[in-house]
C-alpha cells in the first residue's frame, strides 16, 4: 500500500509539473473597454511607428555623419538604441491584445519579456547617468572634456553598465522559476513585470521582494542620486558665471537631458511605489502609469533632442531634403 501511495504521489507530482510547465498568464488591456480595443490600438500603433522611426533616424544620422561622433551624440545614440529595443520588446503583447484579443502568454515567454524590460530599464538609467556626467564635464571642466571622454573610455563605461544591467536583471526570471503559480493568473498590464508576476506565486516571495527592492535602489536610486549631484555641481558652476547670456546658454544645453530624466524616472518610480505599497489604489491608474512608463520616453526623447539640438535638427532636415 505504501508503495502504491508513493507511486500515486509521484504521478500527481508529474501532473502538477506538467500543469506548471504548460501554464499561461493572462495579460490585461484596459478593463471595461474590450469593445473598443480595436480603436484603442490606433493611437498605440501610431506611438510605436513614431518611436521606431524617430529613434531609427537618430541612430542613422549619428552613425553616418562623422561630425556627430562626439561624446554627447554617442550617448544619445545609446539612448535611442535602448528606447528602440524597449519599444520592440513590448509590441507583440500590447498590440496583440488590442488588435487580436490575444491575452495568453506562456511562462517562459513572459519571463523572457520581463528580463528584457528590466534589463533595458537599467540600461536606460545608466545612459541617463552617463549623459549627466557628459554635461557635468562639458560645463564644469570644459578644457579637459575631450581628454576625459575619449572613445575607449566611453566604450569601457558602456560595457560596465551593460554587465551591470545583465547581472541585475538575470536573477528575476531565475527567482520566478522557483515558484508555483496556483492563484489567479491575470496580470495587471499588457506586458510582464517582475513585481506583477511574483504576487501570483503561491509560495513565499520574500526573496523576490527584497531583491526587487535592492535592484531598484542600487540602479534607479543610485543613478538618480548621482544625476542630482551632477546638476548641483553644474548649477553651482553656472551661477558663478558673470555673463547672464553665457549662464543661460550653458543651462540650455541641459534642458533635453533634464526632460529625458523626468520622462523616465517619474513614471518608473511611481509604478514601483504603486506595485509595492498601494495595492488598493485604482487599477486603471496602475495600467495608465504602466503605459506612460514604457511608451512615452521612447516617443518623446527623439522629439525633444531633435527640437533642442540645432546641429542634430539641421542634419536630420538635410538628410530628408536630399
Amino acid at each position: 500500500i505504501s508503495k502504491l501511495f508513493g507511486m500515486a504521489q509521484s504521478i500527481m507530482s508529474a501532473v502538477n509539473d506538467t500543469k506548471f510547465n504548460s501554464a499561461v498568464f493572462l495579460l490585461t488591456g484596459i478593463p471595461g473597454q474590450e469593445d473598443v480595443h480595436l480603436w484603442i490600438s490606433i493611437p498605440f500603433s501610431l506611438i510605436y511607428v513614431i518611436s521606431i522611426v524617430g529613434n531609427s533616424v537618430i541612430l542613422f544620422i549619428i552613425k553616418t555623419d562623422p561630425s556627430l561622433h562626439e561624446p554627447m551624440y554617442i550617448f544619445l545614440s545609446m539612448l535611442a538604441a535602448t528606447d528602440l529595443s524597449l519599444t520592440i520588446s513590448t509590441i507583440p503583447t500590447i498590440l496583440g491584445i488590442y488588435l487580436f484579443n490575444s491575452r495568453e502568454i506562456s511562462l517562459n515567454a513572459c519571463f523572457g519579456q520581463l528580463f528584457f524590460l528590466h534589463f533595458l530599464a537599467k540600461i536606460e538609467s545608466s545612459v541617463l547617468l552617463l549623459m549627466a556626467f557628459d554635461r557635468f564635464i562639458a560645463i564644469c571642466n570644459p578644457l579637459r572634456y575631450t581628454s576625459i571622454l575619449t572613445l575607449p573610455r566611453i566604450a569601457k563605461m558602456g560595457l560596465v553598465f551593460l554587465v551591470r544591467g545583465v547581472s541585475l536583471a538575470l536573477p528575476f526570471p531565475i527567482l520566478l522559476k522557483r515558484h508555483r503559480y496556483c492563484q489567479a493568473n491575470v496580470l495587471s498590464h499588457s506586458y510582464c513585470l517582475h513585481q506583477d508576476i511574483m504576487k501570483l506565486a503561491c509560495s513565499d516571495i520574500t526573496v523576490n521582494s527584497i531583491y526587487g527592492m535592492f535592484t531598484t535602489v542600487f540602479t534607479l536610486g543610485l543613478d538618480l542620486l548621482l544625476i542630482f549631484l551632477s546638476y548641483v555641481m553644474i548649477l553651482k558652476t553656472v551661477l558663478s558665471i558673470a555673463s547672464h547670456t553665457e549662464c543661460l546658454r550653458a543651462l540650455n544645453t541641459c534642458v533635453s537631458h533634464l526632460c529625458a530624466v523626468l520622462l523616465f524616472y517619474t513614471p518608473n518610480i511611481g509604478l514601483a511605489l504603486i506595485h509595492r505599497f498601494w495595492n488598493s489604489s485604482s487599477h486603471l491608474l496602475k495600467i495608465l502609469l504602466g503605459y506612460v512608463y514604457l511608451l512615452v520616453p521612447p516617443l518623446m526623447n527623439p522629439i525633444v533632442y531633435s527640437v533642442k539640438s540645432k546641429h542634430l535638427r539641421a542634419k536630420i532636415i538635410r538628410a530628408f531634403i536630399k
